[in-house]
């Protein structure tokens, strides 16, 4: 009896006779991984925001976040600039929360409203905006990959309310020529809602013009400091995958 693995797949010469044990697979197991409890981030992940400092994070020119800490939580604050880990990543999963402020004038609507946004590998940015009852541009609201791809729902809730994305990010490939082997890919969980699912990113998500890809490696993740009111952070781990 001879018996083969080709890349996970089990084959067997003609007359074999096939017992359970022959379709078990012992190699390889997955690594454990403790998952968190109430809120916790799991064993293996990165903090990155614990609700107590910024040492995870600096201001693009190196210098420290001139964000406010509050109780448990980061704001940004407009005309501080974005912050940026210190630590860089290519494909992640990020659990981040965040909230947009109840006290923005009414008349102050679409992207002036609790307008932030997160940047994955320094250049991908998903859209943190109010969301509830706040029309704007379909791939600039909540959720969306900015000026490329609407969410496929809008899991909004209130305003002053946190909300929550689970980001599962699979970084773009290159070839030694820089040319593009494979676009980033993500799917995202908003307040345990599916928004995304392997979306395809096209390229840098550009405020004016199309999206274009430049060759890169590992880069920061990005929180944007935009304006519309200021935008609280909390509890942020990220998992390298």
């Amino acid at each position: 009896m001879v018996l083969m693995v080709f890349s996970g797949k089990i084959t067997a010469q003609q007359g074999f006779t096939w017992r359970p044990e022959h379709t078990q697979d012992w190699t390889n197991p997955p690594r454990v991984v403790t998952p968190g409890e109430s809120a916790r981030p799991p064993s293996d992940a990165i903090v990155l925001f614990d609700g107590t400092d910024l040492s995870a994070w600096q201001h693009a020119d190196g210098s420290e976040p001139r964000w406010t800490l509050g109780n448990g939580f980061v704001t940004t604050v407009p005309g501080a600039g974005n912050i940026q880990t210190r630590r860089v990543f290519g494909s992640v999963q990020l659990h981040i929360e965040w909230r947009t402020p109840t006290d923005i004038p009414p008349q102050r609507t679409g992207q002036a409203r609790g307008n932030s946004g997160i940047f994955l590998q320094s250049r991908y940015e998903l859209q943190v905006l109010e969301g509830y009852n706040n029309p704007t541009y379909s791939n600039g609201m909540v959720g969306s990959i900015y000026k490329q791809t609407a969410p496929m729902v809008n899991a909004s809730r209130r305003p002053g309310e946190w909300q929550v994305y689970d980001i599962f990010y699979f970084a773009p490939e290159f070839n030694g020529r820089g040319e593009l082997l494979s676009p980033a890919r993500i799917t995202v969980i908003h307040n345990g809602v599916l928004i995304h699912h392997n979306t395809i990113i096209q390229g840098n998500t550009e405020f004016i013009g199309l999206p274009n890809y430049e060759a890169h490696g590992r880069l920061p993740l990005i929180l944007q400091a935009h304006g519309g009111g200021p935008v609280d952070y909390r509890n942020i781990w990220i998992r390298e995958l």
